[in-house]
């Protein structure tokens, strides 16, 4: 674990398996059903049926992990000698995964603080990577919750969706934002603000998609220090072409990541989507 305070986050954080590794990271997955088959979020086979279901049409549903799943990675942590576990989610206002790690906390034999992130995806990853990076450094488990909060909140996340109607259907578009986003061409770029997903800027094209989220990234970016996550669905091309361009034009870029959404999130974006994370690397 990382030093004395334990990092636990869910799936929707999209950690590969080496930031997982080198700070011990316990990652609890949310569940996705395809037809009577219910599935574990994060394997990348999993996410090409999810995207091939979607594709044909066919109904997947998501789900929260179960307060049990938390409170097995708390006592986990317990046993290994750590003094406190710090877990870190998705948005609250986008999923129940915050709720069932608050209420697997109650029963767990350590401290543990729940942080809702307000954010999805490595918007999330990011911040949670930066707890744990803390956590190795000695900090205390008030530090690494105010740093976690702090990196979290200073990040921007947008998104390119191909349509609408798998975050209408979902419940991720409230109903006055729905209608104020069927007035958006055929390519709306959305954004998470405030722990909930908004509409953001009207293109016509996904090619002009590309282009917003572009000069979106580097409007975020400025001249700060960053780390950039692009994410994709069932759209490399796009997500590789539109990191090179960032990779060049970032001026102070620290790394950037390409990531497929994994099936969680997938589910509710659907296929075509991509999405440009900017996560400043100076706060807290």
């Amino acid at each position: 674990m990382a030093g004395h305070v334990a990092l636990v986050t869910d799936s929707t954080a999209h950690l590969d398996g080496r930031e997982i590794a080198d700070y011990g990271i316990s990652v609890v997955p949310t569940q996705v059903t395809v037809g009577s088959t219910t599935y574990a979020d994060g394997d990348p086979e999993v996410t090409r049926l999810v995207t091939d279901s979607l594709r044909r049409g066919e109904h997947v549903r998501t789900a929260r992990p179960s307060p049990m799943e938390f409170l097995a990675g708390y006592t986990a942590a317990a046993r290994t000698g750590c003094s406190a576990a710090v877990s870190i989610h998705l948005s609250g206002d986008l999923s129940g995964t915050h709720d069932a790690a608050r209420l697997g906390a109650v029963q767990a034999p350590l401290p543990v603080a729940v942080v809702d992130s307000r954010q999805v995806g490595m918007g999330l990853g990011f911040a949670v990577l930066a707890a744990a990076d803390a956590a190795e450094r000695g900090a205390d488990a008030a530090e690494v919750v105010d740093l976690a909060r702090a990196r979290a909140a200073a990040t921007e996340t947008y998104l390119y969706v191909d349509s609408l109607d798998y975050l209408r259907r979902g419940g991720r578009i409230r109903l006055a934002q729905a209608v104020v986003s069927s007035a958006l061409p055929s390519r709306p770029i959305l954004q998470v603000r405030d722990g909930r997903v908004t509409p953001c800027a009207k293109v016509r094209t996904g090619g002009r998609a590309m282009v917003e989220l572009e000069r979106l990234a580097l409007g975020c970016a400025g001249i700060r220090s960053v780390e950039v996550a692009v994410h994709h669905l069932g759209a490399p091309i796009l997500a590789g072409e539109l990191a090179a361009r960032l990779r060049r034009r970032v001026r102070r870029l620290v790394r950037i990541v390409v990531r497929e959404a994994a099936s969680g999130i997938g589910a509710h974006v659907g296929p075509g989507m991509v999405s440009v994370v900017v996560s400043p690397t100076d706060v807290g």
